[in-house]
Formats: structure tokens, C-alpha cells, sequence
């Protein structure tokens, strides 16, 4: 059997327990019993945004108790972003994935502090590096004692208010033998294009399944019960009504290649 297709999926930003549990319910619902390695998604808080006027978070503790709940009930392994090195040790406590944010993809001593942790470590492409730094990025895990690495590409800048996807990075990153994942709601949007990053969301489904047969191992999205009404990423946030539909798109595309 081909190994399992990475997904990644849940909220931008932890807003509440019940959005939380709602969307993990309808995402493990889909994905149960399917070659998939699934990942519940939230950000505890928000600490790059647009606006001094923006949503940040509900309480870093509160938040990431609630993901630690989501794992727990529904049994899924967790993955959230850190800023610092303290946040690693915090965060940590908490979830199975520890995410570097896209900003901070250079930051040696976070990448380290996050490798020393034994978590996995996914580190997100900056919108204004090369494949090839990203490489370097692995390796400041590795050698910090990562074992296990993941990359996503999710878009490069495109002039100041908006992102292309460059598909060659994905064949750079898996040719050096990384596991890669495709970002596919924040590939799509606008960043700061007003007070909050715009977005181009009829893009999400074709530009993942370009990903997928790019060789992307996993898919990472962004999803809500009501995107336009969201904290935080209103403009690119898939609806929760169309994440199975997109997940089970993917799966499909991913397993007859």
C-alpha cells in the first residue's frame, strides 16, 4: 500500500472549545478509516497579523488545553505554531507537531529549540525564500536532533498583496529527500492587502491538486464553519461544508498517481 497521505487540517486560530470540537468532529468523520495521516490544526494564538485592531487569541494556556481535548476525544495526533523559544516549551506540553511559521523560517535558535523537543518539526516556506534555503532549514533541525522534518511551500511573494506558487519547489524539496507538504489555503492569499490579508479562494481546489501531482506527500488547509466571519484569515479559509469534498479529492488524486 502506498504510505498514507499527510492532511493537516482545522481552524486558522483557536476561537472557541465548540468551533474547535465542531470542525474536528466533521474532519475525522470524513477521513476515518482512509490511508491518511491526519493532523488537527490550530494556532493558539496569533502573532503576525496586519492590524494592531487584529484577533491574537483567547489565552495561550486555555487554547492549547483545548487542541490537547481535541487530540484526546477524537484521538488525532495535534499540531500548532510557536514564535519563540519559549513558546516551544510551552506548546509542547501540549501538542505532536510544532510548526514554524513561514516569518520565521531563518530563526536558527527557534528551529533548534523546537528539534530538541523530539517533536515533529514543520517548517513553513517563507513567501520570500528559495527550495534551497529550505533545505538549510532541515538540516538546522536535524543536526539540533529532529528526526522527523517536514517543509510547506506555500506560496512566494508576488509583488507586495499577493502570492504565486512556484510548483518546481516542491520537486526541489522532495529530490533532497524531505517530506513536503502543500499549504493550500495560504498559498491563495493576499497578505495585508487591508486590515486584514485578502484572499483568492477559488483557487484552493486547483492548486492543490497541481501539488499533489507535483509529489507533494501532504496537504495542509484552513477551514470554518463560516469563513467571512472568521478571526482570523476570513478571505482564504475553505468552508467546513467543502472540506470533505476537498480532502476526498485529493486522497483520490493522490492514491491513482
Amino acid at each position: 500500500m502506498k504510505k498514507p497521505l499527510i492532511v493537516i487540517a482545522g481552524p486558522c486560530v483557536v476561537e472557541s472549545r465548540e468551533m474547535l470540537f465542531e470542525i474536528a468532529e466533521v474532519l475525522t468523520s470524513n477521513l476515518r478509516g482512509k490511508n491518511v495521516e491526519f493532523y488537527f490544526k490550530a494556532s493558539y494564538k496569533k502573532a503576525n497579523r496586519t492590524s494592531y485592531k487584529s484577533f491574537t487569541g483567547i489565552g495561550d494556556e486555555k487554547a492549547l488545553s483545548y487542541i490537547k481535548e481535541v487530540g484526546d476525544k477524537f484521538n488525532v495526533k495535534t499540531l500548532t505554531d510557536v514564535h519563540s523559544e519559549d513558546e516551544v516549551m510551552l506548546a509542547s506540553k501540549f501538542v505532536d507537531v510544532l510548526q514554524i511559521p513561514a516569518f520565521l523560517c531563518r530563526q536558527t535558535s527557534l528551529i533548534q529549540a523546537a528539534a530538541k523537543t523530539g517533536k515533529i518539526i514543520n517548517i513553513k516556506k517563507g513567501q520570500f525564500v528559495g527550495a534551497e534555503t529550505m533545505l538549510k532549514a532541515a538540516d538546522k533541525a536535524k543536526v539540533a536532533g529532529a528526526d522527523n522534518v517536514w517543509l510547506t511551500e506555500r506560496g512566494s511573494f508576488f509583488g507586495y498583496h499577493d502570492l504565486v506558487v512556484d510548483f518546481r519547489s516542491i520537486v526541489t524539496m522532495k529530490q533532497a529527500g524531505e517530506t513536503v507538504i502543500y499549504d493550500a489555503t495560504h498559498s491563495v492569499q493576499q497578505p495585508s492587502i487591508g486590515e486584514q490579508s485578502g484572499g483568492k479562494p477559488e483557487f484552493i481546489f486547483p492548486l492543490a491538486k497541481a501539488a499533489i501531482a507535483a509529489g507533494a506527500d501532504g496537504i495542509f488547509f484552513e477551514t470554518h464553519q463560516e469563513p467571512t466571519n472568521a478571526k482570523s484569515d476570513a478571505a482564504s479559509q475553505l468552508p467546513l461544508s467543502s472540506a470533505s469534498e476537498f480532502a476526498n479529492m485529493l486522497i483520490e488524486l493522490y492514491e491513482n498517481l
